[in-house]
């Protein structure tokens, strides 16, 4: 099977009957540690993927995008004209469901104040991140038609500006409520490393992976059902708490705040603010740990968060316990958990480098035997955001 990569730069060939002029990608992302915070102005440590969405281009002299789509064998264009008369007004005006409106939205997101002035390309794009994973698919495929615009354009990359707009292009135009952390790991990750990002400021710091341990995403190969009214519940919940505990969001609290006001709370509630902030605390001493090739207590950290999640905010799913059951049995694994939103997907795994062999077939074999599924592991080497790619063809 042809890497979408080579993939991209095939069908550039196939489709415009002639080489592409340049390649740009943008990676997928796995979140470590530090689930449903990024709502609650809080922390997150994510990585990026060296699974991505590649597009291939050639600019154009006007304002058209004509781009295909290959793994879905499907074609689109637009004008630019159309997406900066809408920035102008201020509308969003997305056409529901098709794949196109991603590309679209950037457009429009782009040129929103007059920030970008666009040129149009011809372009095919390729991806290799899972849809539906809890990955970030969307918003590689979002970063990576920036970094065309960029390349055929000529602005400066400003990592937070851009993914501060690829943001806006998925919450008004595509409508969905996402944070910003998918995006902002997908702008500005830094090679081999994990990425802090402060919720609140935006503010974000590159963390080092310590030598000799892998990370392993572990999909269940479940995805997620519609789960909007399940994820806009908690956020009430977390509101409902916050406002009990008389600060602004709960990154303002910690657990000993929380036991003054636990009976003035339901149950419910209680636990869902147990979990955001105990989760905000440990994403801390997980950069913490990490800095001091503290491993074993990350690994610790880890595992304590799918369990705060599967008991306190109740996100996890039969599917996900089981494989990271099987993944903490395995040999060489420091820990494990569930990973994005719930209720389907992905979980990730700290692993030691000298037992990858016999954990890949080990959880692999274990899930197997406890779901009646076969799941699909993901060794990830932690990649550079989105960009012009610049090695040979």
């Amino acid at each position: 099977m042809s890497s979408p990569r080579a993939l991209a730069l095939s069908a550039f060939e196939r489709e415009y009957g002639r080489p592409s002029d340049a390649l740009v990608r943008a990676p997928g992302r796995v979140n470590l540690i530090g689930e449903h915070t990024d709502y609650n102005d809080g922390f997150v440590l994510p990585v990026a993927l060296d699974r991505a969405a590649w597009i291939a281009l050639t600019p154009r002299d006007d304002g058209r995008v004509r781009l295909y789509a290959a793994d879905l064998e499907q074609r689109g264009e637009f004008d630019l004209a159309s997406c900066l008369s809408l920035a102008e007004r201020g509308d969003a005006s997305a056409e529901a469901g098709g794949w196109l409106e991603y590309p679209r939205g950037v457009a429009w997101a782009l040129q929103e104040d007059h920030a970008h002035e666009l040129r149009g390309f011809d372009g095919t794009l390729s991806s290799d991140v899972p849809r539906g994973a809890g990955l970030s698919s969307s918003a590689a495929v979002e970063l990576a038609v920036a970094a065309a615009f960029q390349v055929a354009s000529g602005f400066a990359w400003d990592p937070l500006d851009i993914a501060l707009r690829m943001q806006r292009a998925e919450n008004h135009w595509v409508g969905v409520a996402s944070g910003i952390m998918d995006q902002l790991i997908g702008a500005a990750a830094v090679a081999g490393h994990a990425l802090l990002i402060d919720c609140r400021d935006l503010d974000r710091r590159a963390v080092a992976l310590p030598d000799g341990v892998a990370v392993v995403v572990l999909d269940t190969n479940t995805r997620r059902g519609l789960v909007a009214s399940a994820y806009n519940e908690r956020r009430a919940q977390c509101e409902e708490a916050a406002a009990a505990l008389g600060v602004e969001a709960l990154r303002d609290a910690d657990l000993d705040d929380l036991a003054r006001v636990r009976d003035r709370l339901d149950e419910v509630v209680y636990r869902r603010a147990r979990h955001v902030i105990s989760e905000n605390a440990r994403v801390l001493a997980a950069v913490e740990a990490l800095e001091a090739n503290d491993v074993t207590t990350f690994g610790h950290l880890m595992d304590a968060s799918h369990a705060s999640l599967r008991n306190d905010f109740e996100v996890s799913s039969a599917a996900l316990d089981e494989i990271v059951s099987a993944a903490r049995a395995a040999p060489g694994c420091l820990g494990a958990r569930m990973t994005g939103a719930g209720f389907g997907g992905c979980g990730v795994g700290l692993v030691e480098e000298g037992s990858l062999d016999d954990f890949l077939s080990d959880t692999a074999s274990a899930y197997a035997k406890a779901s009646g599924r076969e799941g699909e592991l993901l060794v990830a080497t932690p990649a550079s955001g989105a960009g012009r790619d610049t090695t040979a063809r």
